[in-house]
């Protein structure tokens, strides 16, 4: 009896020893000495400085390693790219879930890969850019509190080691540098929201441990999933920590619109103005001194560009009314074209800039009706092969300002009453300018971009286009599954596609039944990347679509739709059991 005794005696020992071993392990390191200055400032100045940013998206974060996905490593010129155009920050993702080197309770950093961190983010601050930068794609990758049977104790003791290591290696950079603790975290209760409250500690305390001028640095915390809901629900600041702190959260709202969800394109509606105001008013209202960020906002670039053009606006001037800085997601596929040093919607662009300055833009009107059975678009003048030039009407949302001038890409200026008259807030395109570029007869394609200027605010585009009905290689065949079916095209207009409608041959949707209590331009409709895209000379069926199709065992037919959204603009294709 008396040696079972001294086993367990024996073993709670060396449990003991462990355990203080570990805690000596979080608790012990090397605390980074600087040399020079640091300016203090306070985190309401520090947000108000970095507005708005932009976002380093699929970079540093991309798994495993930069270049992994669709950019390459990033270079000093992206950064200059990114402050000509206007922008006061860049929020730099990172992802170190494959640079551990070490196991617990070290969780030892690649040295090489805190190298190349901290060389990015000197490229940013080079060019005197404001520079936050985080722990990314962990939060999925092993720092998921809500998993089943998330192991609680290694995340915090990774989180911890993550911090006093990329606080040593950062820790000397100057107060332009911000950090986030970890991205996005997932939480669905109150206990997921205590845990990250503690993780944001657990932060700060490794922050404090590293060194440097880290404890006087700004820190942007977090709630769960950077929900603006679940925050204000279940966020409470760390105590006994001197870091000047803001909170920052994302804003990708409302789904279906932003990630082109069962055929919406359609945003602009009081209703939907209110709804984000509502949500921007409850997190101000729940933190109503505390410095806010949106880190991430953005909406899907296929979208119609009038309507994407108003959300942003919106987006940007709401936020500034509730005195919350901005910064623009951008994947590399999204806003800026990085190996050509342009962004992709040069208007936008503009629009957001002004917008953040408090500068009203007058706006492309369009569709705001989601019951319409068609949808409109000030962004663009159609003409249908086949059909007479006639004046083209073009309406805009003032918002305050003046019409100004129009003008062609290649800078030709268009005149008045010859090119095209004016009325309130409508202009009317001559037939006869028009004329120069479209026809009957004339092949389908963008012809030319008009530029409209006004008296403040941002410019607005107006793209010529001549259209025809697309037209597809074949129109059937078997579902094959385990792959994605690649359907060859010939695109006649703009090389855009708006949505797919699937619906089975026996009436069935082939996803989300319930979409029949939405207007006629979403039922039935896929969604974007995870049932069809587009790419190049094709247009795409996801392998689930197809999936979905064996599964129910009845022939469907696929109805892809292109812009203008007008009866007759779309194709069908029929897979066969």
């Amino acid at each position: 009896m008396m040696g079972i005794i001294k086993s367990v005696a024996a073993i709670g020992m060396a449990l003991w020893g462990q355990s203080a071993a570990r805690q000596n392990s979080l608790e012990s390191n090397t605390a980074t000495a600087c040399s020079g200055d640091f300016s203090p400032i306070s985190a309401a100045d520090y947000i108000s400085a970095i507005n708005p940013g932009w976002n380093l998206g699929n970079t540093l974060d991309a798994i495993p390693n930069e270049g992994s996905w669709n950019n390459p490593p990033v270079v000093g010129a992206t950064f200059d790219d990114v402050k000509a155009a206007g922008f006061k920050s860049v929020r730099i993702p990172v992802t170190y879930a494959d640079h551990f080197t070490g196991q617990s309770p070290d969780w030892t950093i690649d040295p090489a890969w805190l190298q190349r961190v901290s060389e990015v983010v000197d490229m940013a601050l080079d060019r005197g850019l404001y520079v936050i930068t985080n722990v990314h794609h962990d939060s999925w990758e092993w720092a998921d509190v809500t998993a089943s049977g998330a192991n609680l104790t290694m995340i915090e003791e990774k989180i911890y080691r993550s911090w006093v290591q990329i606080g040593e290696a950062l820790g000397c950079k100057s107060s332009k540098v911000a950090f986030e603790p970890i991205n996005e975290p997932p939480a669905n209760t109150a206990e997921d929201g205590a845990e990250l409250n503690k993780i944001n500690e657990l932060f700060l305390k490794a922050l404090a441990a590293s060194g440097g001028f880290n404890t006087q640095r700004v820190v942007t915390l977090v709630g769960g999933g950077m929900d603006s809901i679940k925050t204000s629900q279940w966020f409470k600041a760390p105590t006994g920590y001197s870091n000047p702190w803001a909170i920052q959260y994302h804003y990708y709202s409302p789904y279906d619109f932003i990630f082109q969800v069962w055929g919406k394109t359609i945003w602009g509606s009081d209703a939907d103005k209110q709804s984000m105001e509502a949500d921007f008013a409850n997190i101000r209202g729940n933190f109503t001194d505390i410095p806010l960020v949106i880190g991430e906002f953005e909406a899907n670039t296929l979208l119609e560009p009038a309507a994407r053009r108003k959300y942003n606006d919106f987006a940007v001037r709401t936020a500034r009314k509730y005195n919350t800085a901005v910064i623009v997601w951008d994947n590399g596929d999204g806003a800026l074209d990085r190996a050509t040093h342009t962004w992709r919607d040069p208007y936008l662009l503009d629009i957001i800039m002004n917008a953040a300055k408090g500068v009203s833009n007058s706006l492309s009107d369009s569709t705001t009706d989601a019951s319409a059975p068609e949808q409109s678009s000030s962004a663009y003048i159609f003409h249908k092969v086949g059909e007479d030039v006639t004046d083209e009407a073009v309406n805009f949302l003032l918002n305050g300002n003046k019409f100004e001038s129009i003008k062609t890409s290649d800078g030709t200026v268009l005149t008045s009453p010859n090119d095209y008259s004016t009325s309130a807030s409508t202009i009317t395109v001559k037939k006869e300018f028009l004329s120069k570029y479209l026809s009957p007869s004339a092949s389908p394609g963008s012809k030319v971009n008009l530029t409209v200027s006004f008296s403040a605010g941002a410019d607005a585009s107006v793209e010529i286009v001549q259209w025809d009905v697309p037209s597809l290689g074949s129109t059937t065949s078997r579902a094959v599954s385990g792959s994605d079916l690649l359907i060859p095209i010939t695109w006649k207009g703009l090389y855009k596609l708006a949505a797919v409608k699937m619906l089975r041959n026996d009436g069935v949707y082939l996803f989300d039944d319930w979409t029949q209590y939405l207007g006629p331009l979403q039922q039935a409709r896929g969604t974007y990347s995870s049932h069809w895209d587009r790419d190049g000379a094709h247009v795409i069926l996801k392998e689930s679509a197809i999936a979905q199709v064996i599964s129910g065992k009845v022939p469907t037919t696929f109805t892809f739709e292109f812009y203008p959204r007008v009866a007759g603009n779309a194709v069908n294709y029929t897979l066969t059991v």
